[in-house]
């Protein structure tokens, strides 16, 4: 399993803005080949949210990344002073994985 990180600055004011582009997104990745989970997640501790996607393999989400899909969700760039730095891409193989079991 391959997930990736993507960890994005948001500028004070801009976090409704951002949460809510990815609102009008929701679903467009779920029905791609190898697609598992997408998790966004807020800033508690820190100055990032983090996008994180889990995929069956590098390639399924390679798959994504040259799809319509893809090009449809990322049409519409948010105004560059949404952001308070560069994102932060990352790309990780899971080799280990504990669960609570029901």
């Amino acid at each position: 399993m391959i997930v990736t990180a993507n960890r994005v600055p948001i500028a004070k004011g801009y976090e409704q803005e951002f949460e809510k582009r990815f609102e009008r997104r929701l679903g467009a990745v779920d029905q791609m080949p190898g697609f598992i989970r997408n998790e966004i997640l807020r800033p508690i501790m820190g100055d990032y949210y983090i996008i994180m996607t889990y995929w069956e393999n590098k390639e399924a989400f390679e798959a994504w990344t040259q799809s319509e899909s893809f090009k449809q969700a990322h049409a519409n760039p948010a105004p560059q002073e949404m952001f308070a730095g560069r994102n932060v891409f990352e790309m990780h193989e899971v080799i280990q994985l504990s669960e609570k079991k029901p």
